[in-house]
């Protein structure tokens, strides 16, 4: 009987691996066709000079003309500032907006999660429209509204090198906050309630509590936004496009925005490619980073 078991149960483990490719074959389709081509064909277009009529291969230029192109590196700094200066605060604000919907009823939570997630629903046409509005250097703007009634002046938000940059900043600290609140509230709800009786037993404080207990406890999720954020910010486009088009004076001109000038306004697709796939490797470099310092004690 044993000599005969083992061959049935190896066809059966055939047979079961055969069934779960079957299964995932369309996601590997559609990987293969959005994601893995669009990168190897990146790969093969920043060695070459685009024309009509065929490339020409033109080995490292691209990427020698990007390292010395003081525009790019500009474009990093832009960036690197936004992402500073957005991706901490905006991880705050989830926690602590997350934080005050814990204590509600459950219908209440599912409320105030919809509320906040509608705006990662809504178009980012439409909302950049709205900000537009907020933002204009008119006296119908409302936050020029706002800044004039604390004796603070108008001024040109999105027209002003010293200011433009700020701008974007405060509408990512002010919106799409909708998918981290979520996944934090998930996360909370997910912490052992004996902790928390342990703490209070102890007389531990609301603080306290939050320290010791619910800061440890959400790490991993804290990581995982983390990085997400920041991949996320390096590669904004949106915002800078539609807001200020990377002006005043390329004050706001991101990386993202300055391959899509490249490929799509001067048809440089060559030294697009290869921006791109040097943003990738910056994107890359950052997360491997931010496990090996952040992740140490992470727990999954």
């Amino acid at each position: 009987m044993t000599e005969y078991a083992k061959p049935i149960k190896r066809r059966k483990i055939k047979g079961d691996a055969a069934w779960g490719y079957a299964f995932i074959a369309v996601a590997l389709l559609v990987f293969a066709m959005f994601t893995l081509y669009p990168v190897i064909s990146a790969l093969i277009i920043s060695f070459q000079q685009y024309k009509p009529r065929g490339s020409e291969f033109v080995g490292f230029e691209n990427y020698t003309a990007t390292f010395k192109d003081s525009l790019f590196w500009k474009a990093v700094v832009n960036t690197i500032v936004y992402t500073v200066l957005t991706v901490p605060v905006s991880l705050l604000l989830s926690f602590a907006v997350s934080i005050m919907i814990l204590p509600l009823k459950k219908k209440m939570q599912t409320v105030f999660k919809a509320v906040y997630y509608l705006p990662a629903v809504a178009s980012g046409v439409a909302l950049s429209l709205v900000w537009l509005w907020i933002f204009d250097p008119m006296p119908v703007g409302i936050f020029n509204k706002v800044t004039s009634f604390f004796g603070l002046g108008t001024h040109n938000w999105l027209g002003s090198s010293a200011y433009a940059m700020f701008s974007l900043v405060l509408m990512a600290w002010l919106s799409s906050h909708g998918t981290s609140i979520i996944i934090y509230l998930a996360a909370l709800l997910g912490i052992d309630g004996s902790y928390y009786e342990a703490a209070e037993l102890d007389g531990a404080s609301f603080l306290q509590k939050l320290w010791y207990i619910v800061v440890p406890c959400l790490k991993p999720t804290t990581l995982f936004l983390l990085v997400t954020g920041v991949i996320g910010s390096f590669q904004v486009f949106q915002n800078a496009y539609l807001m200020t088009g990377g002006g005043p004076d390329n004050a706001t001109t991101m990386v993202g925005l300055l391959i899509f000038n490249n490929a799509f306004k001067y048809f440089e697709f060559g030294k697009a490619a290869a921006q791109s796939l040097v943003l990738a490797a910056i994107i890359a470099l950052i997360s491997v980073i931010q496990f090996k310092f952040l992740g140490k004690d992470v727990e999954y």
